[in-house]
This record gives C-alpha cells, sequence and structure tokens, in this order.
C-alpha cells in the first residue's frame, strides 16, 4: 500500500524535475540510478532513502523540506492501514470502561 507521504514526495519530485526541463533518464544518471528507479519513485512504487533524497535535493538544487510541501502534517491523516483494521486493534468502549 503506497503511503500518503511518499505519494507526495514522488509528486514534488516529478513537479521540481519537469520545471527544471529534466528527462527521468538525465535526473537517474545525474543521481546514479535508472531512470526506471526514477520513476518508481515518483509514482511512490518505491520508497526511497534519505540518502537518495539529498542526492535529488542536490540535482534538484532545493532543499529536502520542498519534497515535503504538501505531505500530510498530522499523523492521522497519512495512517496506512484501513479503518478496519484499526478498530480490530484498538480496545473497544466496554473493554476501555
Amino acid at each position: 500500500m503506497i503511503d500518503e507521504v511518499d505519494f507526495a514526495v514522488g509528486r514534488q519530485l516529478r513537479r521540481r524535475r519537469r520545471l527544471m526541463g529534466l528527462t527521468q533518464q538525465e535526473l537517474g544518471a545525474a543521481c546514479g540510478i535508472s531512470f526506471q528507479q526514477v520513476q518508481k519513485y515518483e509514482c511512490a512504487n518505491n520508497r526511497m532513502s534519505v540518502a537518495m533524497l539529498w542526492r535529488f535535493a542536490c540535482a534538484l538544487e532545493v532543499e529536502i523540506s520542498y519534497f515535503f510541501a504538501n505531505a500530510p502534517r498530522r499523523h492521522a491523516e497519512f495512517r496506512t492501514e484501513s479503518p478496519a483494521a484499526r478498530a480490530e486493534t484498538s480496545p473497544s468502549r466496554a473493554e476501555a470502561a
């Protein structure tokens, strides 16, 4: 399941790459990875390491915080488990009383 933060970071990565007029091939070459890997990061199919995020920031001439500009701000906004799964793991009202 794709985490909303990964999706937001990937979207920002794609936005900045396009603003700079770079292809996925060019960005990948600048960061030492294939264009396919850039594509996977942009679509949030793969999570990127902090080191890779740093490489992208350097190659795209932005601060790392740029990638989080549209990311969810509260923990509840980026939970990846379903509501049904959360209900199963949280105590019921009767147990809490």
